[in-house]
């Protein structure tokens, strides 16, 4: 017997989806360059904001969505291993994934705020830094895309293996914020949502942050 719990909430899921968006028409763009470049730099931007409110949802979000409540640490990774793990979030594996991609997405979108490409683009804080600490980095912006491509590939690979060899499926609750679970393992953390005042804050401060890097330094 399986019940619905609720464990995405809705802006963990909008930041999902919208991120989704986000990274792939910066790459796109970036990719065919010309006069697309304007809207890689837009999509970056809006990476930008996505991430911050990430981060800010990471200590204040629900239960689900907080940092704390599935680091993956040695101790969860040896129980999930063993099959002790009940928890209805994202697992250890899943957990380091995450991670994973959280900080190269920020390390891509970081280094593109002052990267250059020698013809016509500058990032909007390019201005910042001088013009070899900027083709520095923009050198690192460049070969970081690969590892991204390899793991947001993996993690398209974990979804489908849950869906056809273990008959999970991970893209509905991502969509609903429900997902359905035996009766007899209950969710192990509390799904505590966040206030109207928090979830407001942490909309609002990406936002604006995002409001002053679309304008530059300048």
């Amino acid at each position: 017997m399986t019940t619905s719990i609720p464990v995405w909430d809705w802006p963990l899921r909008l930041f999902h989806w919208l991120l989704a968006l986000a990274v792939t028409g910066a790459y796109l763009t970036g990719s065919l360059g010309g006069s697309l470049t304007d809207w890689h730099n837009h999509f970056g931007k809006l990476t930008v904001g996505l991430l911050v409110f990430r981060l800010i949802w990471g200590f204040a979000g629900n239960s689900h969505a907080r940092f704390a409540n599935f680091l993956p640490t040695p101790a969860n990774i040896s129980r999930y291993l063993n099959g002790e793990w009940r928890e209805h979030g994202h697992n250890p594996l899943g957990a380091m994934a995450v991670f994973t991609i959280l900080m190269l997405l920020t390390t891509l979108a970081l280094t593109g705020l002052f990267a250059n490409d020698d013809i016509g683009f500058e990032g909007p804080l390019y201005a910042l830094v001088d013009k070899a600490f900027s083709d520095k980095l923009s050198g690192w912006h460049d070969s970081l895309v690969t590892p991204l491509l390899i793991l947001l590939g993996l993690h398209l690979s974990a979804i489908s293996f849950y869906h056809f060899a273990k008959g999970i499926d991970l893209i509905k609750p991502m969509l609903t914020g429900n997902k359905q679970v035996n009766h007899q393992t209950p969710p192990q953390v509390s799904v505590q949502g966040a206030d109207g005042l928090t979830i407001l804050g942490a909309l609002v401060l990406p936002v604006l942050l995002t409001a002053l890097i679309w304008h530059g330094a300048g």
